[in-house]
């Protein structure tokens, strides 16, 4: 799966972006050409149910990533997505992570661009109906686009980063995306939406 994922998206060409700025370095929206299947060898000797049932006591935040319609596609492109987290300063980088085998991911890739917004404590709902497939997810969805990289910007969420893709990396069977943030805004003091052991929950002070 992971191979015909990597043809796909070599397929597709490079994402279509704006020209970087004199002194940055060039974008890098596509997966390194040696990437490939996990060996047996290199499995962590651990099952997945252990591997899930302990990262589980680690609570987080929860997002969805979205990016806007590439040539010949109908709509938007978006997922649910709880491994996102911040990454540099300067410059100011963001990263998420995404499964090889996502169906969302090679419409990001293409666009070379995504907007990760952040979900508040009433939005659980909103959240499942992007971590399914074969739906369409934006039904319904009020959203207008983000400032610089016309990606969709949830209505009523905290916040969003507006980005760039800036490099994408392996890491066993998942992809670790890093974007360069271009525009983000805050609404306030909204409460916001946790995760933890396969569950949903609010933060109390």
């Amino acid at each position: 799966m992971a191979a015909t994922v990597v043809r796909y998206l070599r397929s597709a060409g490079s994402p279509t972006s704006a020209p970087p700025e004199p002194g940055t370095e060039p974008l890098d929206a596509l997966p390194r050409p040696h990437l490939r299947a996990v060996g047996e060898d290199e499995r962590a000797p651990v099952s997945p149910a252990e591997f899930r049932s302990v990262l589980g006591n680690f609570a987080s935040g929860v997002t969805v990533v979205t990016a806007p319609p590439g040539a010949g596609e109908e709509g938007p492109a978006g997922f649910a997505c709880q491994s996102f987290a911040a990454l540099s300063l300067d410059p100011p980088l963001v990263t998420f992570m995404v499964a090889r085998t996502s169906t969302t991911w090679p419409r990001i890739a293409r666009a070379g661009v995504f907007c990760v917004n952040i979900l508040g404590a009433g939005q659980g709902e909103l959240c499942r109906s992007f971590a399914v497939s074969g739906a369409d997810k934006f039904a319904g969805v009020v959203h207008d686009p983000a400032p610089v990289t016309g990606s969709p910007r949830l209505d009523a969420v905290p916040a969003w980063i507006d980005c760039r893709i800036h490099a994408v990396h392996t890491g066993g069977d998942h992809l670790i995306v890093v974007g360069r943030v271009e525009a983000m805004g805050a609404a306030g003091e909204g409460a916001p939406l946790l995760f933890h052991k396969g569950r949903f929950g609010h933060f109390t002070p």
